[in-house]
């Protein structure tokens, strides 16, 4: 998705506005214009995320991201049927105890090096990014339900790993 449009729009917007003040006036918008089109873009992205993570939040286990490339933002759609069926049994429902009215936070998570490849891998095997898996597997932690129960991923012998409810 091209923000360069919307920008765009939000220059001939002000411009327009300015022209019922005088030559002095749309002088003045077209610099502010200039000088806002970095900041109307990155306010357009930051939108942009806060409705994915949204999205994200109702379609678990399904996800939506937003990734950049260049000055383009694309939204990548992780459905849920992309998800093993025997992964999850229902949707998460988003936690109705938080208070929360459906904005996002940013949390700055440190882990133990060793962790961050096999999360990867758990994204991965699920389908979804790291981001969205971090999510569905908190919000099933914090869930009062217990969370869906995958089949044991590996058998050895007398040796079975996996998840237990």
């Amino acid at each position: 998705m091209d923000l360069l449009p919307y920008a765009a729009r939000l220059q001939r917007d002000l411009l327009a506005s300015a022209r019922a003040g005088g030559d002095e006036a749309v002088a003045l918008a077209e610099q502010l214009a200039e000088a806002l089109e970095s900041s109307a873009r990155l306010v357009v992205l930051d939108a942009l995320v806060e409705a994915s993570a949204e999205i994200t939040e109702r379609l678990a286990p399904g996800s939506v991201e937003v990734r950049l490339r260049g000055r383009d933002a694309d939204l990548v759609v992780t459905p849920p049927e992309a998800v093993a069926p025997a992964a999850v049994t229902e949707p998460l429902a988003p936690a109705a105890d938080d208070g929360d009215e459906g904005g996002t936070a940013r949390l700055s998570l440190r882990l133990p090096e060793r962790l961050k490849p096999r999360i990867e891998e758990a994204a991965d095997a699920a389908g979804m990014s790291v981001n969205a898996w971090l999510v569905r597997t908190v919000g099933a932690a914090l869930s009062e339900r217990p969370a869906p129960v995958p089949a044991p991923t590996v058998t050895t012998g007398q040796r079975v790993t996996g998840w237990v409810r």
